[in-house]
């Protein structure tokens, strides 16, 4: 069927037989069996395309290429298909997908002027960029013992700065009005309302956090947390604690508190300043400024507050500002202009950001915290403050992924009152999470909980997925197994970029 006079144009034997280029080709349009065949296989072998797990829609294969230029096409359910949004051209053969993978970064690609010309070959074509772009850096050279060592890149500091100041730029150009949608609710507590019916709202609203309002003074004051739920916990399950269960009934939000500012001055000493000022924004501060304030305060969302009298008197609610609402504005605006930001095509583990497991990616130095099913929601609990972390990726022996433990699933236990009944040494995990799913919530899907994405992604694919509400991080795996590889978060994103 096919014509071998191509191949020989295209052979890429004259390159090194030292360096092979992993290369993952994907058909995401389903299909009950689908095969890939290319001038890398002389187009007389079919290579046979798995399901990705949980992606039934998704086929995908890796197979090591020389650099060189290759085309390719997929057997579909006994059909010829291309990829219509990859690079393709019309040849001998057909319509067929085109690479073209390089390890030299001082290559410059030379196209056959019959290439050039094709309906989707276009030199600027951004498709064909990224995956000249990609092959420079997601690369592997065969040892001399026959095994593939990985090579990451090493990005520009000139790239980063100019990336850096184009993101700041922006930012700074923007106001809080444009995170404001057209209508929407806030919810705000009253600082007199009793811990236990905060919490109860919390979990029936499906939020993680809520303003408090003081209206004796007339003001908001500050927020309350899924954190707070926990620090709770932990002081009821403390020995010698004098909160109790039952006082939980009639103990209110500004008692917690004024408690909690007396624990941080025992735990932090006689010096320490508590409680920490109320953390605001106002409609007219700019983007950049909110999210710095965001990061700097490590809280995840701050509160848009406006009102027209100069004492500040008579505020008014209007939005919870968060690093998603904000990167949403980043995505929307660089997608029509990305070539301006080259940085965002480049793999996910090319670039410092994000918590890796060692020899994987670049780490912000913190540890990757992990835990089995069968921990207790007490080592749960302690890890998410001792590790300053929101989420923690839950895995089975093998490190693969099978769910994750945030912060906001603590206030399920709010439910029918379930932590006055529970031991939390004696709960695991997994049994809370599923008093979590038991107690579903319309406002937010379990699917969003547990996003993944694979090192190779972009990281504008991993920008547009963060940017999604509900999404706060994305939990790196390696592609089949599902086996953990590292974290990335919002704030994760916006410390490379502001920081």
């Amino acid at each position: 069927m096919f014509s071998s006079s191509m191949d020989s144009a295209r052979d890429t034997s004259g390159v090194a037989g030292t360096v092979l280029i992993p290369t993952r080709f994907v058909w995401p349009y389903g299909g009950r069996s689908v095969y890939l065949s290319g001038s890398f296989t002389r187009w007389s072998e079919l290579l046979q395309m798995s399901p990705v797990e949980g992606c039934p829609t998704v086929f995908q294969v890796i197979h090591s290429l020389a650099p060189g230029y290759h085309q390719y096409k997929f057997y579909v359910d006994g059909e010829w298909r291309h990829d219509e949004h990859q690079p393709y051209i019309s040849g001998e053969i057909g319509i067929v997908n085109t690479i073209l993978l390089a390890t030299d970064l001082n290559f410059v690609p030379v196209l056959n002027p019959d290439i050039a010309s094709g309906s989707n070959m276009d030199v600027d074509n951004e498709g064909f960029r990224r995956v000249v772009i990609i092959s420079y850096f997601v690369t592997a050279v065969r040892l001399t013992d026959g095994t593939l060592s990985e090579v990451l890149p090493r990005i520009s500091d000139v790239d980063v700065q100019t990336s850096r100041q184009r993101i700041s730029a922006f930012l700074s150009m923007r106001t809080a009005y444009e995170l404001l949608p057209e209508s929407g609710k806030v919810v705000a507590l009253d600082v007199d309302l009793p811990v236990k019916q905060a919490f109860h709202i919390l979990h029936e609203q499906g939020i993680p956090m809520a303003p408090l309002w003081d209206f004796c003074k007339g003001q908001f004051v500050g927020v309350l947390s899924a954190l707070d739920f926990i620090l709770i916990l932990r002081e009821i399950g403390s020995h010698g604690s004098n909160l109790t269960e039952e006082e939980l009934e009639t103990h209110t939000i500004s008692a917690w508190k004024e408690g909690k500012s007396y624990l941080n001055r025992q735990n932090n000493g006689p010096g320490a300043v508590f409680p920490r000022r109320f953390i605001h924004a106002g409609p007219y501060d700019n983007l950049k400024d909110i999210a710095v304030k965001i990061l700097q305060n490590e809280v995840s969302t701050v509160p848009v507050i406006h009102s027209s009298s100069e004492d500040g008197s008579f505020p008014q609610l209007l939005h919870l500002a968060s690093l998603s609402g904000i990167l949403k504005c980043i995505c929307r605006y660089f997608r029509h202009c990305s070539s301006s930001l080259p940085i965002l095509q480049l793999p996910i583990c090319a670039i410092p950001v994000g918590t890796w497991l060692p020899k994987i990616g670049e780490s912000n130095r913190r540890p990757l915290a992990m835990l089995r099913p069968s921990a207790s929601v007490t080592s749960a609990l302690n890890l998410l403050v001792q590790a300053q972390v929101s989420s923690i990726p839950i895995v089975d022996d093998n490190d693969s992924l099978l769910d994750i433990y945030c912060r906001s699933d603590i206030t399920a236990l709010a439910k029918d009152r379930a932590y006055t009944h529970i031991n939390l040494d004696e709960m695991t995990v997994q049994q809370a999470l599923q008093l979590g799913q038991d107690s579903y919530n319309p406002y937010e899907l379990r699917s969003q909980r547990c996003q993944m994405c694979l090192r190779s992604d972009s990281l504008h694919k991993v920008m547009e997925r963060l940017a999604n509400p509900g999404v706060r991080r994305l939990i790196i795996v390696e592609a089949g197994s599902k086996r953990v590889e590292g974290v990335v978060s919002l704030s994760d994103i916006f410390k490379f970029f502001l920081c």
